[in-house]
């Protein structure tokens, strides 16, 4: 039996490598397909997403199983990429190992953001990507339904998915939630094109915000950040009065100066009608005139208020982390004993059959010498004669699960393969 995993990640690959690494769901359906063709017998799983590139196998037998570098050349070949030129950049885990890294990946433990909550949807879209493509078996299903256990353990146990780590997230789901129950029917609109405002753009996206408006006073960059978050690229010149009917704010040009000065605020305040106004301002110099936010119905967020915030939320969850991990070394812990106690199947089922078929035997003859023996009687002898295989059953199988606590019980099966004349 071989668990491996092959693959890249943030932590030791660059974002442009992770780029041409990538599967779309369809391709990635496809991959799983053409794996299974080469290696007929293993399942497997794939996972791709912004931050990591992962292929997930599994093989009963291990002389079944892909080697590293045969999973290294497949993706390469389905890339159209030179596999000497990624091998160094795709590490392997095999065995507890593996099992651990998708534990801390499901929990969210090995995220850029420690706690974000994508990563665990995105596991389980994996993994059931690869059951409709009939790439995962019994393995697979093992392992990934015990990843997302442990992901849901990890979440109701600790604060860790809690508490948000990075400015943009932080900026909507604790200060435009304070504001906001709800973002479906709000309007929203971003000030400049920058990496920060896409990113906060997803966290709104993620909380339902749907009519999202972009000014740049590049109006291609704004019509770019538009079509990618599926907003509406607006004129520089409209400023004002998208302003006027805003219900959030994300502001992050690079201006030197404020972009909404106090008098340009007081001009279009009538047209507001005392509307609650957030505005996540997230520039540095900031954007919005700091008097702005003493206005009625306003609530202005600066970065060193949502810095602030991330700081605290990173030290909460430091606080966290070893509880988490405690979790997850448990959690590896019981699902490795059972995977190893697993390998021991086959042994136990031969070491049944045999015990059953001499328990057979002898009732045969048993009952043919007393045939004056009722049904009732029969199935009495029957129960004692069941019972007393099972005690003496008992010590070996037990001995077998405990051995699988500390590896896969290897000496014990070959025991106990030759002290009951076992055959393969």
């Amino acid at each position: 039996m071989r668990l491996q995993l092959v693959g890249c990640s943030h932590h030791t690959t660059s974002l442009a490598l992770r780029e041409r690494l990538a599967f779309s769901p369809e391709q990635a359906r496809q991959a799983l397909s053409a794996l299974r063709q080469r290696f007929p017998a293993v399942e497997a799983v794939l996972l791709s997403t912004c931050n990591r590139v992962e292929m997930y196998t599994a093989v009963e037998q291990d002389d079944a199983a892909p080697t590293h570098q045969d999973v290294v050349h497949f993706l390469a070949e389905f890339h159209g990429l030179p596999a000497d030129q990624i091998f160094d950049d795709l590490f392997e885990r095999t065995g507890e190992d593996a099992v651990r890294h998708l534990f801390f990946v499901a929990a969210s433990l090995d995220s850029m953001v420690i706690g974000e909550a994508q990563i665990l949807g995105q596991v389980k879209q994996a993994y059931e990507l690869a059951t409709t493509a009939h790439s995962a078996g019994p393995l697979m299903h093992a392992v990934f339904q015990a990843a997302l256990k442990l992901a849901r353990r990890v979440a109701s146990e600790t604060t860790i998915n809690q508490r948000r780590t990075s400015v943009a997230s932080v900026a909507v789901a604790e200060f435009a939630r304070q504001i906001f129950e709800r973002f479906d029917d709000k309007k929203v609109l971003v000030i400049g094109a920058g990496k920060m405002g896409e990113e906060t753009i997803r966290y709104l996206r993620d909380e339902g915000a749907q009519h999202i408006a972009v000014v740049n006073r590049s109006y291609p960059r704004a019509q770019t950040l538009a079509k990618a978050c599926g907003g509406k690229a607006e004129p520089w010149e409209r400023l004002p009065e998208l302003l006027a009917s805003a219900d959030l704010v994300v502001s992050t040009t690079g201006a030197a100066e404020p972009v909404v000065t106090l008098e340009m605020f007081r001009a279009i305040e009538p047209q507001r009608f005392q509307r609650p106004l957030a505005v996540l301002d997230l520039a540095v110099p900031r954007d919005f005139e700091p008097a702005v936010g003493d206005r009625l119905g306003v609530y202005l967020y600066t970065l060193d208020d949502l810095a602030a915030a991330c700081n605290r939320n990173r030290a909460d969850r430091e606080r966290q982390w070893p509880a988490a991990e405690r979790i997850v070394a448990e959690e590896t812990a019981a699902f490795m004993a059972d995977l190893n106690h697993r390998a021991t199947a086959p042994t136990i089922r031969r070491l049944r059959e045999s015990c059953d078929l001499v328990k057979e035997e002898e009732l045969e003859r048993l009952y043919n010498k007393l045939p004056q023996l009722d049904d009732k009687a029969q199935g009495e002898i029957r129960q004692a004669f069941e019972r007393l295989v099972n005690k003496l059953l008992h010590p070996p199988l037990k001995s077998l699960r405990d051995e699988s606590q500390d590896g896969p019980p290897h000496g014990l099966i070959e025991a106990l393969k030759r002290l009951f004349q076992l055959k393969e």
